[in-house]
């Protein structure tokens, strides 16, 4: 296996464990000179892709390095004149990555369970709903932030605001994904308002599959992890594959769309120098 540069990647008894890094460790890793160009979403898609032509891993866990899941970057630089700038190699890299990186997930034959040990906000959100089995500490916040959400967690003792307040079309596999999990009506306001919801609540509403206290969620996973271990490796892998045939249409049918319209409003914010339109004429 390569040496990435925004996760970690551990292989034992059938399991791989991918721990998603935050931004300072995996910045401070890519000066280093590791990792690949396109950072954590290059290295998503490559990783499952690996994951999917190796036959002694049979279930993958996906969870965080740190104290999240994986967040988006804070309110100021996302107000960063320099991230405002258009750049057409970087945007290749990211938007084609984040396109491969749902098909790997979808279409790898091994189940993944999301092991949200923190919040989940952006593109790491995306990665949660694009999961087979999602287990959370239940005092996880997650959140789709591209409608205008930010969010303030803490940090090392220091307060952070992550998300932006601008609006911007849900571009990473929310809108894809949402769907599946929600009634059309539920998506809509979730995605829309772009506001936070503890694991708690999303396992209540049965959105996502357990929320338990964060003392438990090492053996919960662990649970699930060796009863999937216990099916027949071969049905379990088929039955993935024939489950995801519903995913699988509804990222070819709409994900392209998602990245196109999210990559038009980066160019329209480009040109108005920030500014946001609020009417339509």
């Amino acid at each position: 296996m390569p040496e990435y540069g925004a996760l970690d990647l551990h292989i034992e008894n059938q399991v791989a464990t991918i721990k998603i890094l935050g931004h300072e460790e995996a910045s401070a890793r890519a000066k280093a000179g590791k990792g690949t160009p396109g950072g954590r979403h290059r290295e998503m898609a490559d990783v499952f892709d690996a994951l999917r032509a190796d036959d002694s891993v049979r279930v993958i866990v996906l969870t965080g390095a740190g104290p999240h899941f994986a967040i988006t970057a804070t309110h100021e630089q996302y107000t960063n004149p320099a991230r405002l700038a258009v750049d057409s190699s970087n945007n290749w890299r990211n938007f084609g990555s984040l396109v491969r990186v749902h098909q790997a997930m979808c279409e790898i034959e091994k189940p993944i369970v999301a092991k949200v040990n923190g919040h989940a906000v952006g593109f790491g959100h995306s990665m949660v709903f694009a999961s087979d089995i999602i287990v959370a500490r239940e005092d996880a916040l997650l959140m789709d932030h591209h409608m205008g959400g930010v969010m303030t967690i803490t940090e090392d003792g220091q307060e952070k605001h992550v998300g932006h307040e601008f609006s911007s079309v849900p571009g990473d596999g929310g809108a894809q994904l949402l769907p599946l999990y929600m009634s059309p009506a539920k998506a809509k306001e979730y995605l829309m308002l772009a506001e936070p919801h503890t694991a708690k609540e999303l396992a209540q509403l049965g959105i996502i599959n357990y929320a338990v206290p964060a003392d438990q969620l090492d053996g919960k996973v662990d649970e699930i992890v060796q009863k999937l271990l216990r099916r027949g490796a071969y049905p379990l892998a088929w039955t993935k594959r024939i489950v995801n045939r519903r995913v699988a249409d509804q990222l070819n049918r709409t994900l392209d769309a998602a990245v196109g319209y999210e990559m038009v409003g980066f160019l329209y914010r480009e040109k108005q120098g920030g500014e946001e339109k609020r009417t339509l004429s």
